[in-house]
């Protein structure tokens, strides 16, 4: 059942987060804006509690720290952190000269990661400011990535159709996953609880599951009538969900 349905001022969403509370909802795309929702209020109807306007490209992705910030990345190849209650930016990461077009908060969320069109990934400290690390081996636009479980780690997949692991402390590429007829770009990565496989969406209407220690594939869900634009694993690990530009979000067990 519908739990909430929230009007949107711009039709045009590339992203939406949920708060680790479960108080508040965020979305945003090519309006340039990050829109903040309560999703508590005492009349019990849905309605903006905060515009955060200040990227002057579109916002590809954002993800909450907790009900007083959020990360927000944007087509004009910066990311920023914002305060969300006076709805201003507490700062900005610049040093991608491409689109960035997906981030991810380190489980202890001191640090993030970026993934842009100039095919590289970046290793952000949200305490300094500073860019960590620059990690490069892609030959294309990343559009996604996602920390490995323990933060060790993280996972890309990029437009050269291939998903890549790499380890943070030894600042090297460790896996390659691909195979011989994938040869579409990959829209979204995803870890099991455990960090034993990963899931990726793909182009070509398919989401692939991978053993990320035999770096071959464990399976292939094939259900989607168009490409897999987004895909998640729920909390508890049981399922995997895609969603599709076919309109359809698929629960996978």
């Amino acid at each position: 059942n519908k739990v909430h349905a929230i009007p949107l001022r711009s039709s045009w969403v590339m992203t939406c987060a949920y708060a680790p509370s479960g108080s508040f909802v965020a979305s945003g795309g090519l309006d340039n804006i990050c829109s903040i929702y309560g999703l508590k209020t005492r009349e019990g109807n849905v309605k903006v509690t905060r515009e955060l306007n200040g990227h002057t490209g579109y916002l590809s992705c954002c993800r909450f720290l907790d009900d007083h910030s959020i990360v927000s990345s944007s087509g004009d190849t910066t990311c920023t952190l914002w305060d969300i209650e006076t709805g201003t930016a507490k700062s900005t990461f610049e040093g991608h000269s491409g689109d960035v077009m997906f981030l991810s908060l380190s489980p202890d969320q001191r640090t993030f990661l970026s993934g842009a069109c100039d095919a590289s990934c970046k290793l952000w400290d949200i305490r300094d400011n500073m860019c960590k690390n620059t990690f490069v081996g892609h030959e294309s636009d990343i559009n996604a990535v996602n920390f490995f479980p323990n933060g060790n780690a993280f996972v890309t997949g990029s437009d050269d159709a291939t998903c890549r692991l790499f380890d943070i402390r030894a600042d090297q590429e460790l896996a390659l996953y691909s195979h011989d007829n994938i040869i579409c770009g990959i829209t979204s990565v995803d870890f099991s609880n455990s960090g034993r496989l990963m899931c990726a969406g793909y182009d070509d209407f398919t989401c692939n599951v991978w053993d990320v220690l035999k770096t071959e594939r464990a399976g292939v869900l094939a259900g989607h009538d168009n490409r897999v634009s987004c895909l998640g694993v729920t909390g508890d690990g049981l399922a995997v969900t895609t969603g599709s530009w076919d309109s359809f979000l698929k629960v996978w067990n």
